[in-house]
């Protein structure tokens, strides 16, 4: 199995209808799905790709030597213990909120406003995807159009701590020499809203549970992957999946992935929508009369 590559641009044109099936299907079967095509400029990409590494090598790299997992790990291999590392990630983080993105990188030397620009510029990128593709889940759902955002806006209330949260977590996840005795991410689902992932286009790592199975999400460049977290799972009423991943440590290469959440506000309550909740009683009354 694959998970799904879809063309986003042919929303535009007459593949339009086919095209939101994909979606749909993608958000519904698999809860992962990839864009490519999808209005974000390559050149910008490849800026963001240079920034973020260079950032890890100049800033982090160093630290990732003597954090936890590491130093985890090693106990392990000196004492011959036996076991595994558990209860953290073979990873590095930096988050980035509308708080302190224009803050990094840092005032390393190397980085100047340019490089804190791209980051802003990515992420105003990543936040208009994230509502036109919540648009295509209205429309596909049958809800009025901006019903998501507009959830997860508090209902459009205008004060700022209504807005909706959107966040991006720069990672690294370094070579390790015992892969098999770490987990880079523990499998987990997202607890917020729609997930824009801009992962590594050579080092792979990332998978997703499809049933019973674990299946890569293979790297696409300069793709972007969706997957769909708890928050719409609760609103489309069990409609769409908010999928277990899960991201395998490897010996060879430094996985870079960019993840964007945009997620309801803090003081947002998600419920299922009811329009999808009196369809479901619909079907369950229909079923319950033999479907006639």
């Amino acid at each position: 199995m694959v998970v799904p590559v879809i063309d986003f641009s042919k929303l535009n044109g007459q593949e339009r209808a086919e095209t939101m099936a994909k979606i749909h299907n993608g958000c519904e079967e698999w809860g992962f799905f990839q864009l490519v095509n999808h209005g974000i400029p390559e050149e910008l990409l490849e800026r963001v790709k240079k920034v973020c590494s260079e950032c890890y090598k100049l800033e982090r790299e160093e630290g990732f030597k003597s954090s936890k997992p590491v130093k985890m790990l090693n106990e392990i291999i000196d004492n011959n213990t036996g076991g595994k590392v558990e209860g953290v990630d073979w990873e590095d983080v930096f988050l980035l909120t509308d708080d302190n993105a224009d803050e990094w990188p840092s005032n390393t030397p190397g980085f100047n406003v340019n490089d804190r620009e791209t980051m802003s510029e990515y992420r105003a990128e990543l936040k208009k995807l994230a509502e036109k593709v919540m648009e295509i889940m209205d429309e596909n759902l049958g809800l009025p159009k901006g019903y998501i955002k507009k959830a997860f806006n508090n209902g459009g209330e205008e004060t700022p701590n209504d807005n909706a949260f959107f966040g991006t977590k720069v990672s690294h996840y370094p070579p390790c020499p015992h892969p098999e005795l770490v987990t880079a991410l523990r499998a987990h689902t997202d607890a917020g809203g729609v997930i824009l992932l801009f992962q590594d286009d050579k080092v792979g790592g990332l998978q997703m549970l499809k049933g019973e199975e674990w299946i890569d999400v293979q790297p696409v460049p300069n793709a972007i992957v969706i997957n769909t977290g708890d928050q719409i799972e609760v609103l489309s009423n069990g409609r769409y999946k908010s999928a277990w991943h899960r991201v395998q440590a490897t010996t060879d290469g430094n996985r870079r992935s960019i993840a964007s959440f945009y997620n309801p506000s803090y003081k947002a309550a998600i419920a299922p929508a009811p329009q999808l909740i009196e369809k479901a009683e619909e079907k369950e009354v229909e079923a319950s009369h033999g479907g006639k």
